[in-house]
């Protein structure tokens, strides 16, 4: 016997399925709401993106950082520089008397340019021996170094029409030779490559050890741990430490493949690249370690290093030039491990450098180390009261 359903109860049940759904939906808006950090990064993240890329970011930098090495102290040579800062490319921010603190200058990154003002220029050229006049570029970033190595050609013209000549030369009494070190090929694989260490690390670190803090207090297993005789400093080392060492492996393998595959140098002392790559390694999971004790659940820890790894990538040189970013962006850019680390490592494997050179950003990534185990310990101990 065949059984005919009623129109009316399939009305209700489409109507049923409607006043379920409408009754999801509110309840879902409702536990967003109440899921204040989620809400939160669901405003800021377009906001920053929106923010940084409108007033921070800028692919052809200007007022670049540069020394003058000055071994002649001239009419000419002063409007040669005049006219070098005229470009808008190059900024003057040292003036050094030897060759030693010239390449010093350079290694650590103080300055991405340096110009070489020989002694005896003015006389040369006013002999007409064509002297030449030495602007060597830190090519480890080719985006900042090629704009400002193009501008060069204008320089002799400009230079010349205020102290030698009214309008043109007939021909050009001195040459500008610009050098590119460390990349002279600007290949982009040199600059990503030692850039790449940096980053995957960043982001892993932070990742691993914020989900796995947070990962115990969900499950439960934390109250477990803490009925031990055990300190919150011990379960902030024993957790870090396991990390450390998979930064280790990460950082081995993208250097292995950076030399074997596109050929990336490494100049520089391996065993001080490994020490430093260590602490950075470290600011990072403490990092990682604070977010944790700042979130509830393991999707607010996600967001949360997402949220500290945006502007990490953006505002540290990473993918930009970081001496072309606004004075405030180049501020907050300072105060993120990956900003120092960068340099660090760049500066290592295609530099040569030595700690000499890359003292301060070692001492900017130990004191935000501290600054970062400092309120991940106090964090974590007043969670426990």
């Amino acid at each position: 016997m065949s059984t005919v359903e009623h129109p009316a109860s399939g009305i209700r049940e489409r109507f049923g399925f409607w006043k379920r759904s409408y009754a999801m939906l509110i309840k879902e808006f409702i536990q967003l709401k109440r899921d204040r950090v989620s809400f939160a990064m669901i405003v800021m993240l377009p906001v920053m993106q929106l923010l940084l890329f409108g007033y921070a970011i800028n692919t052809t930098p200007h007022n670049l950082p540069s020394a003058v090495l000055l071994q002649e102290d001239s009419d000419l040579a002063r409007s040669v520089l005049k006219a070098l800062e005229n470009t808008k490319y190059f900024r003057f921010l040292y003036e050094v008397h030897d060759v030693e603190d010239f390449d010093n200058l350079l290694k650590s990154g103080k300055v991405l340019f340096g110009v070489e003002i020989p002694r005896g220029f003015e006389r040369a050229v006013r002999r007409g021996d064509r002297p030449a006049l030495l602007v060597a570029a830190d090519a480890t970033d080719p985006v900042a170094a090629s704009a400002a190595i193009g501008s060069l050609g204008m320089v002799v013209q400009t230079a010349l029409k205020h102290d030698l000549y009214i309008g043109d030369p007939p021909e050009m009494p001195f040459e500008i030779r610009a050098h590119a070190r460390y990349n002279p090929a600007a290949a982009s694989s040199l600059n990503i490559v030692p850039g790449l260490v940096g980053t995957i690390l960043t982001m892993t670190m932070l990742i691993f050890t914020a989900l796995s803090v947070t990962r115990e207090v969900e499950r439960g297993t934390m109250e477990a741990l803490l009925s031990m005789p055990i300190k919150p400093v011990e379960v902030m080392f024993g957790k870090i430490i396991p990390y450390v060492l998979v930064g280790f492996v990460q950082a081995f393998l993208i250097i292995g493949i950076g030399v074997l595959l596109f050929g990336v140098p490494v100049l520089g002392n391996l065993i001080l690249l490994a020490l430093l790559t260590t602490l950075f390694i470290a600011t990072n999971l403490s990092i990682g370690y604070t977010i944790s004790t700042l979130v509830q659940n393991q999707l607010q820890a996600m967001q949360m290093s997402m949220m500290f790894f945006l502007p990490s990538i953006l505002l540290s040189g990473f993918m930009f030039p970081f001496a072309g970013m606004p004075a405030w962006a180049q501020y907050v850019g300072e105060a993120l491990p990956l900003t120092h680390y960068l340099r660090i490592v760049r500066a290592i494997m295609l530099k040569g450098a030595t700690m000499q050179n890359l003292r301060f950003d070692a001492l900017a990534l130990a004191l935000l180390m501290a600054v970062a185990m400092t309120i991940a310990v106090t964090r974590f101990r007043r969670t426990l009261d």
